[in-house]
């Protein structure tokens, strides 16, 4: 039994690795969409660039939060087989485009949906194994 609720308490890690790193790059998109598109003209002005980035809240935010999901990643490489947990992170794939559609607005062409939903089947494949 303890090692029941061990493996489920390790995938509940690797959930919230995935979920705060799938934030974290909500986060940073919303912050560069506010920020605006970089082209040539910001690479020969880096400093103002710089402070325009970092200048906007959100974009801290997506920091933070995909450096908390880097933190669970390693609590989660501490407890399970790389084999493993690796392709899980897969789950990302899968949540990222979804939320942009809902949250975002982007558009999801109908054959990207279909490759999602072959990783989804590998994600399952793998943790079922």
């Amino acid at each position: 039994m303890k090692k029941g609720k061990s493996m489920l308490f390790s995938l509940l890690l690797v959930l919230g690795a995935v979920g705060t790193a799938t934030l974290g790059q909500l986060l940073l998109k919303s912050g560069m969409t506010a920020v605006g598109r970089l082209g040539a003209s910001a690479l020969q002005q880096p400093l103002q660039t710089a402070l325009a980035v970092a200048s906007v809240p959100t974009i801290w935010f997506g920091l933070a939060a995909y450096g908390l999901g880097a933190v669970l990643w390693l609590v989660v490489l501490s407890r399970l087989d790389l084999s493993f947990a690796y392709p899980l992170l897969a789950l990302s794939y899968i949540l990222i485009p979804l939320l942009s559609y809902l949250v975002l607005g982007e558009n999801v062409p109908a054959l990207r949906w279909v490759g999602i939903a072959v990783i989804f089947m590998g994600v399952v494949i793998v943790a079922r194994t």
